[in-house]
């Protein structure tokens, strides 16, 4: 895909040693296509990481896409350098006026707190009201999932006894929704969550559905808002090596941490993990922006609106 990306942002160097098809602008801008506007709100500490994540799976497209990296203004990034926020990064508040053809909101490492204990609770609901109407398609992942399922539907989370942690098999109870096509019977997908969602609290939101799940990891993805919002609990954009780095941070820390399941081969973390999950991710990602993107948003980004609706649900 033609992907536009800021001038010198460090995941377009990684990516393109991968050989994922990127360009600059004054190339992107020659082509007489309207490009597709993805605004991405990353939460995540290591944000660099996350960046050259999602952007390698919106790279697996034959649509040009335009990306704004979002930050939350009341909070501070302790693990990014500062000079990397301030060249990429932009506040809320700059894009507010605008309309994007979709929104990517992912997971924070604050999934034990409650919702109204994190500092910048105030600031994401406003983003999250905000996207009703300024956005034709909105993915939420982990944390950022179930934030939004609570505040848009008042779905709770639950803690868990112990961390969900590893690679698990999922199946669809919709397999018919435009999201699988391609997909394989049983799929897989990493899950690193202290938290669940129970589908008895779901099933009394009639507007939700849950779309796949695991028998061990649980409810994994549901949709809503007639298929502009779709909701993943656990993490198909991971790279082959998050999980391990998850592991060993957290056994150096001393933290109760099990070996993730189904990621080393004979669970021995002396051997490289087994990726099952590449295949899914990069599907997951070509079908929401061909099916829930590309194809339902207007070509004048200001007929963007809350009457505009999908009807895969």
């Amino acid at each position: 895909m033609p992907l536009k990306y800021p001038d010198n942002l460090p995941a377009i160097e990684l990516l393109k040693k991968e050989n994922i098809f990127v360009i600059d602008y004054t190339k992107a801008t020659s082509q007489d296509i309207r490009p597709l506007r993805i605004a991405i709100l990353n939460l995540m500490p290591i944000k660099i990481t996350t960046e050259t994540d999602l952007i390698r799976l919106l790279s697996n497209s034959p649509l040009q896409i335009e990306i704004d990296l979002i930050k939350i203004k009341s909070h501070t990034s302790k693990n990014t350098p500062v000079e990397h926020m301030r060249r990429f990064y932009i506040d809320f508040d700059v894009i507010k006026k605008r309309k994007y053809d979709g929104l990517i909101v992912t997971g924070a490492p604050v999934e034990q707190l409650e919702y109204q204990d994190v500092t910048y609770w105030s600031e994401l609901t406003e983003i999250f009201d905000w996207a009703k109407t300024n956005v034709t398609a909105k993915m939420f992942i982990c944390w950022g999932a179930m934030a939004a399922l609570y505040h848009y539907y008042n779905i709770p989370k639950y803690g868990l006894e112990h961390k969900m942690f590893g690679v698990f098999e999922h199946r669809s109870t919709d397999p018919l929704n435009p999201i699988f096509r391609g997909f394989d019977d049983v799929f897989y997908v990493p899950h690193s969550r202290h938290t669940e969602l129970h589908a008895d609290d779901i099933a009394k939101v009639p507007e939700v559905k849950i779309l796949a799940q695991s028998q061990d990891a649980g409810i994994y993805m549901l949709m809503a808002d007639g298929g502009r919002e779709l909701f993943l609990t656990g993490h198909a954009e991971y790279n082959p090596l998050t999980l391990d780095t998850e592991y060993r941070r957290d056994l150096a820390k001393g933290l109760p941490i099990n070996i993730p399941k189904n990621y080393y081969p004979g669970d021995n973390p002396d051997f490289a993990p087994i990726v099952r999950w590449r295949s899914t991710a990069n599907l997951m990602f070509s079908n929401w922006l061909n099916y829930f993107v590309y194809q339902e948003t207007p070509y004048n980004m200001d007929e963007i609106n809350s009457t505009l609706r999908l009807y895969y649900c």
